[in-house]
């Protein structure tokens, strides 16, 4: 599926993506450095490769997309994930987002709706040589085994806030959610604070895929 080549002319569109990224205001030095690393265009089909610097979505089949980079980095940034903590992805898709929390020094666990997108992303991640663990299942319940998470991202459009996310976050921890309809939703940041009472923050409006579960959009 992925292309592995690396040269000058992706090394260059990456700079020049970067380069977008600040001007629509991502000022994180972190989140710019780990995606200037990171080869966008291992994670689609090689031929689309002229497609992966460009800041949009791409569909990566199973009806998913690879998100947007623009997308990517304002999640990132609203993180503020710091090396060393736990965070957990809620959505592995492509695995690119789980490569950026990688690089950034998080102990990310990631997990996946779709066996395909999963067994995917498990052997991709694994050839470039990113550290995560990832499982199968229904994000919206949380992977309670490593609970809880100094953050938590999810990379899908909700109906709501699961409960398990909330549960599953640490004191002083940070879960960022896109929630809404499922054609536009609101990108929130819930901060959990020492009484364990939540602090909600309501940002721009964004388009992703939705998200499946059964605190979630249910499978059809």
């Amino acid at each position: 599926m992925s292309s592995f080549i690396e040269g000058y002319k992706h090394r260059g569109m990456r700079r020049a993506l970067i380069q977008q990224l600040y001007h629509k205001g991502i000022r994180d030095e972190r989140v710019l450095r780990a995606m200037e690393q990171i080869p966008r265009h291992a994670f689609m089909d090689s031929a689309f490769v002229n497609h992966a610097y460009q800041d949009k979505a791409f569909q990566i089949g199973e009806g998913q997309t690879i998100s947007q980079p623009y997308t990517v980095a304002f999640q990132s940034e609203l993180l503020q994930l710091e090396p060393g903590m736990k965070v957990l992805e809620i959505g592995t898709g492509s695995g690119y987002q789980c490569a950026v929390l990688s690089v950034m020094g998080g102990q990310v666990y990631s997990i996946e709706y779709n066996q395909i997108l999963h067994s995917r992303a498990k052997e991709l991640l694994n050839k470039l040589g990113y550290t995560a663990q990832l499982t199968c299942g229904d994000g919206t319940e949380g992977w309670a085994l490593h609970a809880p998470y100094d953050r938590i991202v999810v990379t899908a459009g909700a109906p709501r806030v699961p409960t398990a996310l909330i549960e599953q976050l640490a004191t002083n921890g940070r879960l960022v959610i896109p929630v809404g309809d499922r054609n536009r939703q609101e990108m929130l940041l819930l901060e959990k604070g020492d009484d364990e009472t939540i602090q909600r923050s309501a940002y721009e409006l964004f388009s992703f895929v939705p998200l499946l579960g059964q605190d979630g959009w249910v499978q059809p």
